[in-house]
């Protein structure tokens, strides 16, 4: 079977100690990708790294072939790593109580053996559709919680903005890795939060780390996990954010701070979809999908031997530059007002909204902070304010004068939109005024008639 063939299949984990059962069942399901365990460790590790739709479990697993105690274990670690999963349970010890207790335990259905295969694959292919179903469901839920902003989370109404969400949605159910530059505040978690949900892997866990955030000593553990007994505190077996994020997506947050020596093994994970955890010399295949991001430039970086080139192009499949406040025309305003509405419920309800002079202030200031700058102003207002309007003064921003005050009008206010949106018109069609009054909606004598009454030129 090609791999493309079958990364397009259903996947089927058989967990069955029986060799010769195994080959039986596994060339029976033709129309599904078949993975086969047969014991606890490599059953778990192909969930972790393949979340497969389907699991059919045989309870009587090594050490305890005779019993069912092994089965159930590995029954109820699947309902913990992946409860989304259909298992169907097999065994021929008391099958009657031993399948009232898998269906207690989770399992979807339960079939006795001997095996029956026909039989088994009617269950299974009706575990699949259920499955589907039910993937679908949750899908549909999320786009409800979604409507009315753009990538789940994202409050925007700039051009430049939306530019980057359309490009995120594109790359989002593709396998390639995506790295995210903007500046410190501007929202990187945020973005990749939502490529995780716009995907297929949005079920899945999303796991963030901030690479700058952990001391160099530890960010191998944090990443890799280790067992126990690999260094001193390491008192029991610990997962690393790639293997947290098995099935999903891990967000490396300031990508650029990862030292080098362990760069190198962050690019053998990605080249091979492998991790070793620190004191072990075994392999664990993992399927975590890497976002990632970063303030510094990496290139620059690159020339000074401070990042690895091929770690960069492994990273940087697809690079997303996020612009800055300033540079999304009318986002300082619309977030501003969505930052109050939730900060005066959870705070101070009497709070009511922003007076013109802290709407002037909020589209006048440079927001060097970005977002997080303005999250914050807008929170410490709200907390502050005695009155039920918000003012520049609790922003602690420069009150606008007279003259910004008078322009604060429908009038002027429709005056100054005008102007902006035929600028940017003009700059987008390089001056051609057939081409601006065609992406204006409007005539070429409106448009020229626009044009001398804001003294514009063409």
């Amino acid at each position: 079977m090609s791999s493309e063939k079958s990364a397009s299949l259903p996947k089927l984990l058989i967990v069955e100690d029986d060799a010769g059962l195994q080959a039986q069942l596994k060339w029976s399901y033709e129309d599904f990708e078949v993975l086969v365990a047969g014991d606890r460790a490599s059953a778990l590790a192909l969930l972790r790294a393949e979340a497969p739709d389907v699991v059919t479990l045989d309870l009587g697993l090594p050490p305890d072939p005779d019993g069912t105690s092994e089965g159930f274990a590995v029954l109820d670690e699947i309902m913990a790593l992946k409860p989304d999963t259909k298992v169907i349970v097999a065994s021929g010890h008391g099958a009657r109580e031993s399948a009232l207790q898998a269906i207690a335990h989770g399992a979807y259905d339960f079939y006795q053996k001997p095996v029956d295969i026909d039989a088994l694959g009617l269950i299974v292919r009706r575990a699949l559709q259920l499955h589907k179903l039910e993937e679908e469901n949750r899908r549909l839920a999320a786009r409800v919680d979604k409507e009315g902003k753009v990538l789940g989370r994202l409050i925007t109404g700039a051009p430049e903005m939306m530019k980057v969400a359309r490009t995120i949605e594109r790359v989002a159910n593709t396998k390639v890795s995506v790295m995210l530059l903007g500046a410190s505040g501007t929202g990187k978690e945020l973005l990749a939060r939502g490529l995780h949900e716009a995907s297929d892997r949005a079920g899945r866990a999303f796991v963030a780390i901030n690479c700058a955030a952990i001391p160099e000593n530890l960010l191998e553990s944090e990443l890799f996990g280790h067992e126990k007994g690999a260094f001193t505190g390491a008192i029991k077996t610990t997962e690393g954010k790639i293997e947290q994020a098995a099935g999903g997506t891990l967000f490396l947050d300031e990508v650029g701070d990862i030292p080098l020596q362990l760069q190198v093994k962050l690019l053998r994970f990605l080249q091979e979809r492998v991790i070793e955890r620190i004191g072990s010399r075994s392999s664990i295949p993992v399927d975590t999908r890497i976002v990632c991001a970063t303030h510094q430039n990496l290139e620059a970086m690159i020339v000074e031997g401070r990042f690895r080139e091929d770690l960069y192009y492994r990273l940087a499949e697809i690079v997303v530059r996020i612009p800055s406040l300033a540079e999304r025309p009318g986002d300082a305003t619309l977030l501003a007002k969505s930052f109050l509405h939730r900060f005066a419920k959870e705070m101070n309800p009497s709070v009511r909204g922003f007076a013109a002079d802290a709407l002037i202030a909020i589209d006048s200031w440079g927001w060097p902070g970005n977002v997080r700058e303005l999250e914050n102003r807008v929170k410490r207002a709200v907390i502050m304010a005695d009155e039920k309007l918000v003012h520049a003064a609790d922003l602690d921003l420069a009150a606008p004068d007279d003259q910004a005050l008078q322009a604060l009008n429908l009038k002027g206010a429709r005056e100054q939109a005008d102007r902006k949106v035929i600028r940017h018109a003009l700059a987008r069609s390089e001056g051609n005024i057939s081409s601006t009054a065609k992406m204006l909606g409007i005539s070429r004598p409106t448009l020229y008639d626009l044009l001398k009454q804001y003294d514009l030129h063409g």
